[in-house]
């Protein structure tokens, strides 16, 4: 019988016996993103039954639009202590999922003395051992640089590496995950739109779920569903440009690839005194990339394939129609870094959430929490995000990001210590 069917009284209308889309469950998480994803994991690490219901058949947003590069280092505040988590949690999704995961951190590009002192600038500043022995930021001079990155000679100053920063195919690492999580006994309810959520209960276009908690991950589509709270965390929709080319690079690019003006997008980055100088070089001397709002910067993937972006643009609603002077400027750069000629061989469009704050994080009634991270770090901090709101949570205490407004200029807070096992 089709699940329409099951839905109808023999006379074809709905009946309260048999309108339920499924039985209760302990936690119903609306969205399927990372953020969904990882509030799953959370509440089925509690050994606890889990419902994910999504309007789409497939993970197709933001979660695997990205460069899959988890940049934990660059992050503060708020966006930190998320982050650190989600470290951990990655690689034991790696471990147990079967997805690939780079440990061989970040890499940037610096291409002018004021990027070098930012960078110098951060580096003073993050002197305690967090995650091991090594420090956070490394220097490299112009040869170390080169033996890591195909960056074209007299190109680069020199930069630094990143040793604790990550990196996945967010299309490989998505599904993987899902998978793992279905195997563990949660169930995906795809296809199904979501109208309403309240204590107890979700309704669906399949009939009403029951639950003991409700999350809330729908990311930009909050303001579809929680209309208000948007409206009051100022959210908005942010769409971005991106590129996968192929091209006979001088030698493999070994981890993610940062440039002058990632230095002044990520705010422990901007956050530095020097990050205003750079700012202001990158905007006088190219004011044509300052349109796009760029974050010029580059993944290498398992293939040998590389990703390329990007631009930003933010609106109530973004426009699907991509303007090609993007990719023209995104290919110009290309050449101009690492000396080599580009073949596109995909692009595409990404759009996430934009707000006041980097997170959107309340529980609008007894039971129903709401975890949206409100600009393009998703992927760094979104499982941290979940395991911290969701899990303190299921576990009887709140979280602190229920309270506190995002903080993206404070590192003064508490770090936590880096989940590596499961709990259940």
């Amino acid at each position: 019988m089709s699940a329409r069917a099951e839905l109808q009284s023999e006379s074809g209308v709905p009946t309260e016996s048999v309108r339920h889309a499924a039985p209760a469950h302990d936690v119903v998480v609306v969205g399927s993103g990372i953020v969904g994803l990882g509030a799953a994991l959370a509440a089925v690490d509690r050994g606890l039954s889990v419902l994910v219901v999504d309007r789409s058949a497939v993970i197709g947003g933001s979660t695997i639009r990205n460069f899959g590069h988890l940049c934990l280092t660059p992050q503060s505040g708020e966006a930190r202590r998320h982050a650190l988590t989600a470290r951990g949690l990655w690689l034991r999704l790696a471990r147990d999922a079967g997805f690939w995961a780079s440990e061989r951190g970040t890499l940037v590009a610096a291409r002018h003395a004021d990027e070098l002192a930012l960078l110098d600038e951060l580096a003073a500043a993050r002197t305690e051992r967090v995650l091991g022995d090594r420090p956070e930021i490394e220097p490299l001079d112009e040869r170390e640089l080169r033996a890591l990155a195909p960056v074209s000679p007299g190109v680069t100053l020199g930069g630094a590496l990143l040793p604790y920063d990550l990196q996945v195919d967010p299309r490989e690492a998505a599904d993987a995950i899902r998978r793992h999580l279905e195997s563990r006994g949660v169930r995906f309810l795809t296809r199904t739109s979501v109208g309403s959520v309240r204590s107890g209960r979700v309704e669906t276009s399949r009939g009403p779920i029951d639950a003991g908690t409700v999350v809330v991950a729908t990311n930009h589509d909050l303001d579809q569903l929680l209309p208000d709270l948007a409206e009051r965390a100022e959210l908005q929709r942010c769409g971005l440009d991106m590129l996968r080319v192929r091209a006979d690079l001088a030698r493999p690019l070994v981890a993610p690839l940062l440039t002058g003006w990632s230095l002044i997008r990520y705010s422990a980055f901007a956050g530095t005194a020097a990050a205003d100088q750079v700012r202001a070089r990158l905007h006088a001397d190219r004011p044509d990339l300052a349109a796009l709002d760029l974050n010029q910067m580059y993944t290498q993937l398992p293939d040998g394939s590389v990703v390329v972006g990007d631009s930003h643009q933010k609106g109530a609603a973004i426009s699907p129609f991509q303007d090609e002077r993007a990719s023209v400027a995104f290919l110009d750069e290309f050449r101009a870094l690492f000396g080599a000629e580009p073949v596109v061989t995909e692009r595409w469009q990404g759009v996430y959430a934009s707000g006041r704050d980097e997170f959107v994080v309340d529980e609008v009634e007894p039971g129903v929490l709401v975890t949206v991270v409100a600009t393009g770090i998703g992927m760094t901090t979104g499982l941290g995000l979940a395991e911290h709101v969701v899990g303190n949570h299921l576990d009887g205490g709140r979280d602190a990001a229920l309270s506190l407004p995002a903080s993206p200029s404070d590192d003064s807070a508490p770090l936590p210590s880096v989940l590596t096992g499961s709990r259940s």
